[in-house]
């Protein structure tokens, strides 16, 4: 096993030779662990730093078995636009919202691609051209219960999964990883937010809420480690079948009603690497080709 620090350095040079200095500018980075990593021969460092073969099968548990979007809903708040297309298939600026997921995980080397679809679901065939290893998981309930009603559905391939909101838009593609240490949410430092946060003790995810201060805002992408996936999909599974519960956000099954039994931790990412498309206003101010429609 190595720790988060190896962990860290590692992941910032396994796609190839870099720079010490480029090294040394990883937020993990501690000269100690570093040399411990030259020690156990999983980093060379001759003109360039490099990962061994060696490094490489030490960062093998921690691998992303698969990526998992959530694509079922409606988007009412994108309203013009959502009449005749799924929010995740809008075009902005040119490309589709889940193309620019799908190909950050795609480049990654997360190589299985679920997607559950619902609203207008035919129309997510046209992803097979570009994509034809894509396995559909088909939410016909989508419209009389939240997103819960996705999650349930994919409870059983939650191991080693990375879980995408399909209405992302992502500027920084390296914010995708073939790599993940621990159970995370990612979430941008806000001095405010009147959106969905993340409160936590550290690094370590305490509970979940709406609007705050000082705060951490959800981006909606998560990975689940082999335990806590187990966990979730049977919390998932008894939270779903119980009165009211198809009413949830599935977010909350673990990060607030059972949030006891799990660690998630945040992953910090800015505004600069992703931004959450909320309202067709805010569509019209990211691709001005909206207005007026």
């Amino acid at each position: 096993m190595i720790d988060l620090n190896q962990f860290e350095i590692l992941c910032s040079v396994h796609d190839g030779a870099v720079a010490y200095t480029t090294v040394k500018e990883n937020p993990y980075f501690v000269e100690k662990t570093f040399n411990e990593l030259l020690l156990m021969g999983l980093l060379v460092n001759e003109e360039m730093v490099q990962i061994t073969q060696k490094g490489i099968e030490a960062l093998e548990p921690y691998r992303v078995k698969r990526a998992i979007f959530l694509a079922a809903g409606f988007g009412s708040r994108l309203v013009p636009v959502t009449l005749s297309t799924p929010k995740p298939l809008i075009q902005v600026n040119g490309n589709r919202l889940i193309d620019r997921l799908i190909d950050a995980v795609i480049d990654a080397g997360i190589e299985e691609v679920v997607i559950v679809r619902g609203y207008l679901k035919d129309s997510f065939e046209a992803l097979r051209v570009k994509y034809p290893q894509i396995r559909f998981i088909d939410n016909d309930g989508y419209n009389k219960a939240n997103n819960i009603s996705s999650a349930y559905l994919i409870r059983d391939i939650l191991d080693n999964a990375l879980v995408l909101e399909s209405d992302l838009l992502l500027y920084n593609s390296k914010i995708i990883r073939k790599y993940e240490y621990r159970s995370m949410y990612m979430g941008i430092p806000m001095a405010e937010s009147d959106d969905w946060i993340l409160e936590t003790e550290g690094d370590l995810i305490v509970d979940i809420g709406i609007t705050g201060t000082n705060t951490n805002q959800m981006v909606g992408i998560s990975y689940w480690n082999q335990d806590d996936a187990k966990t979730l999909s049977e919390d998932l599974k008894r939270a779903f079948e119980s009165e009211n519960g198809k009413q949830l956000y599935w977010d909350e099954v673990a990060l607030r009603y059972n949030r006891e039994k799990y660690k998630i931790y945040l992953r910090k990412v800015t505004l600069e690497d992703i931004v959450e498309i909320d309202t067709f206003a805010e569509l019209c101010e990211i691709d001005e080709r909206y207005k007026g429609a």
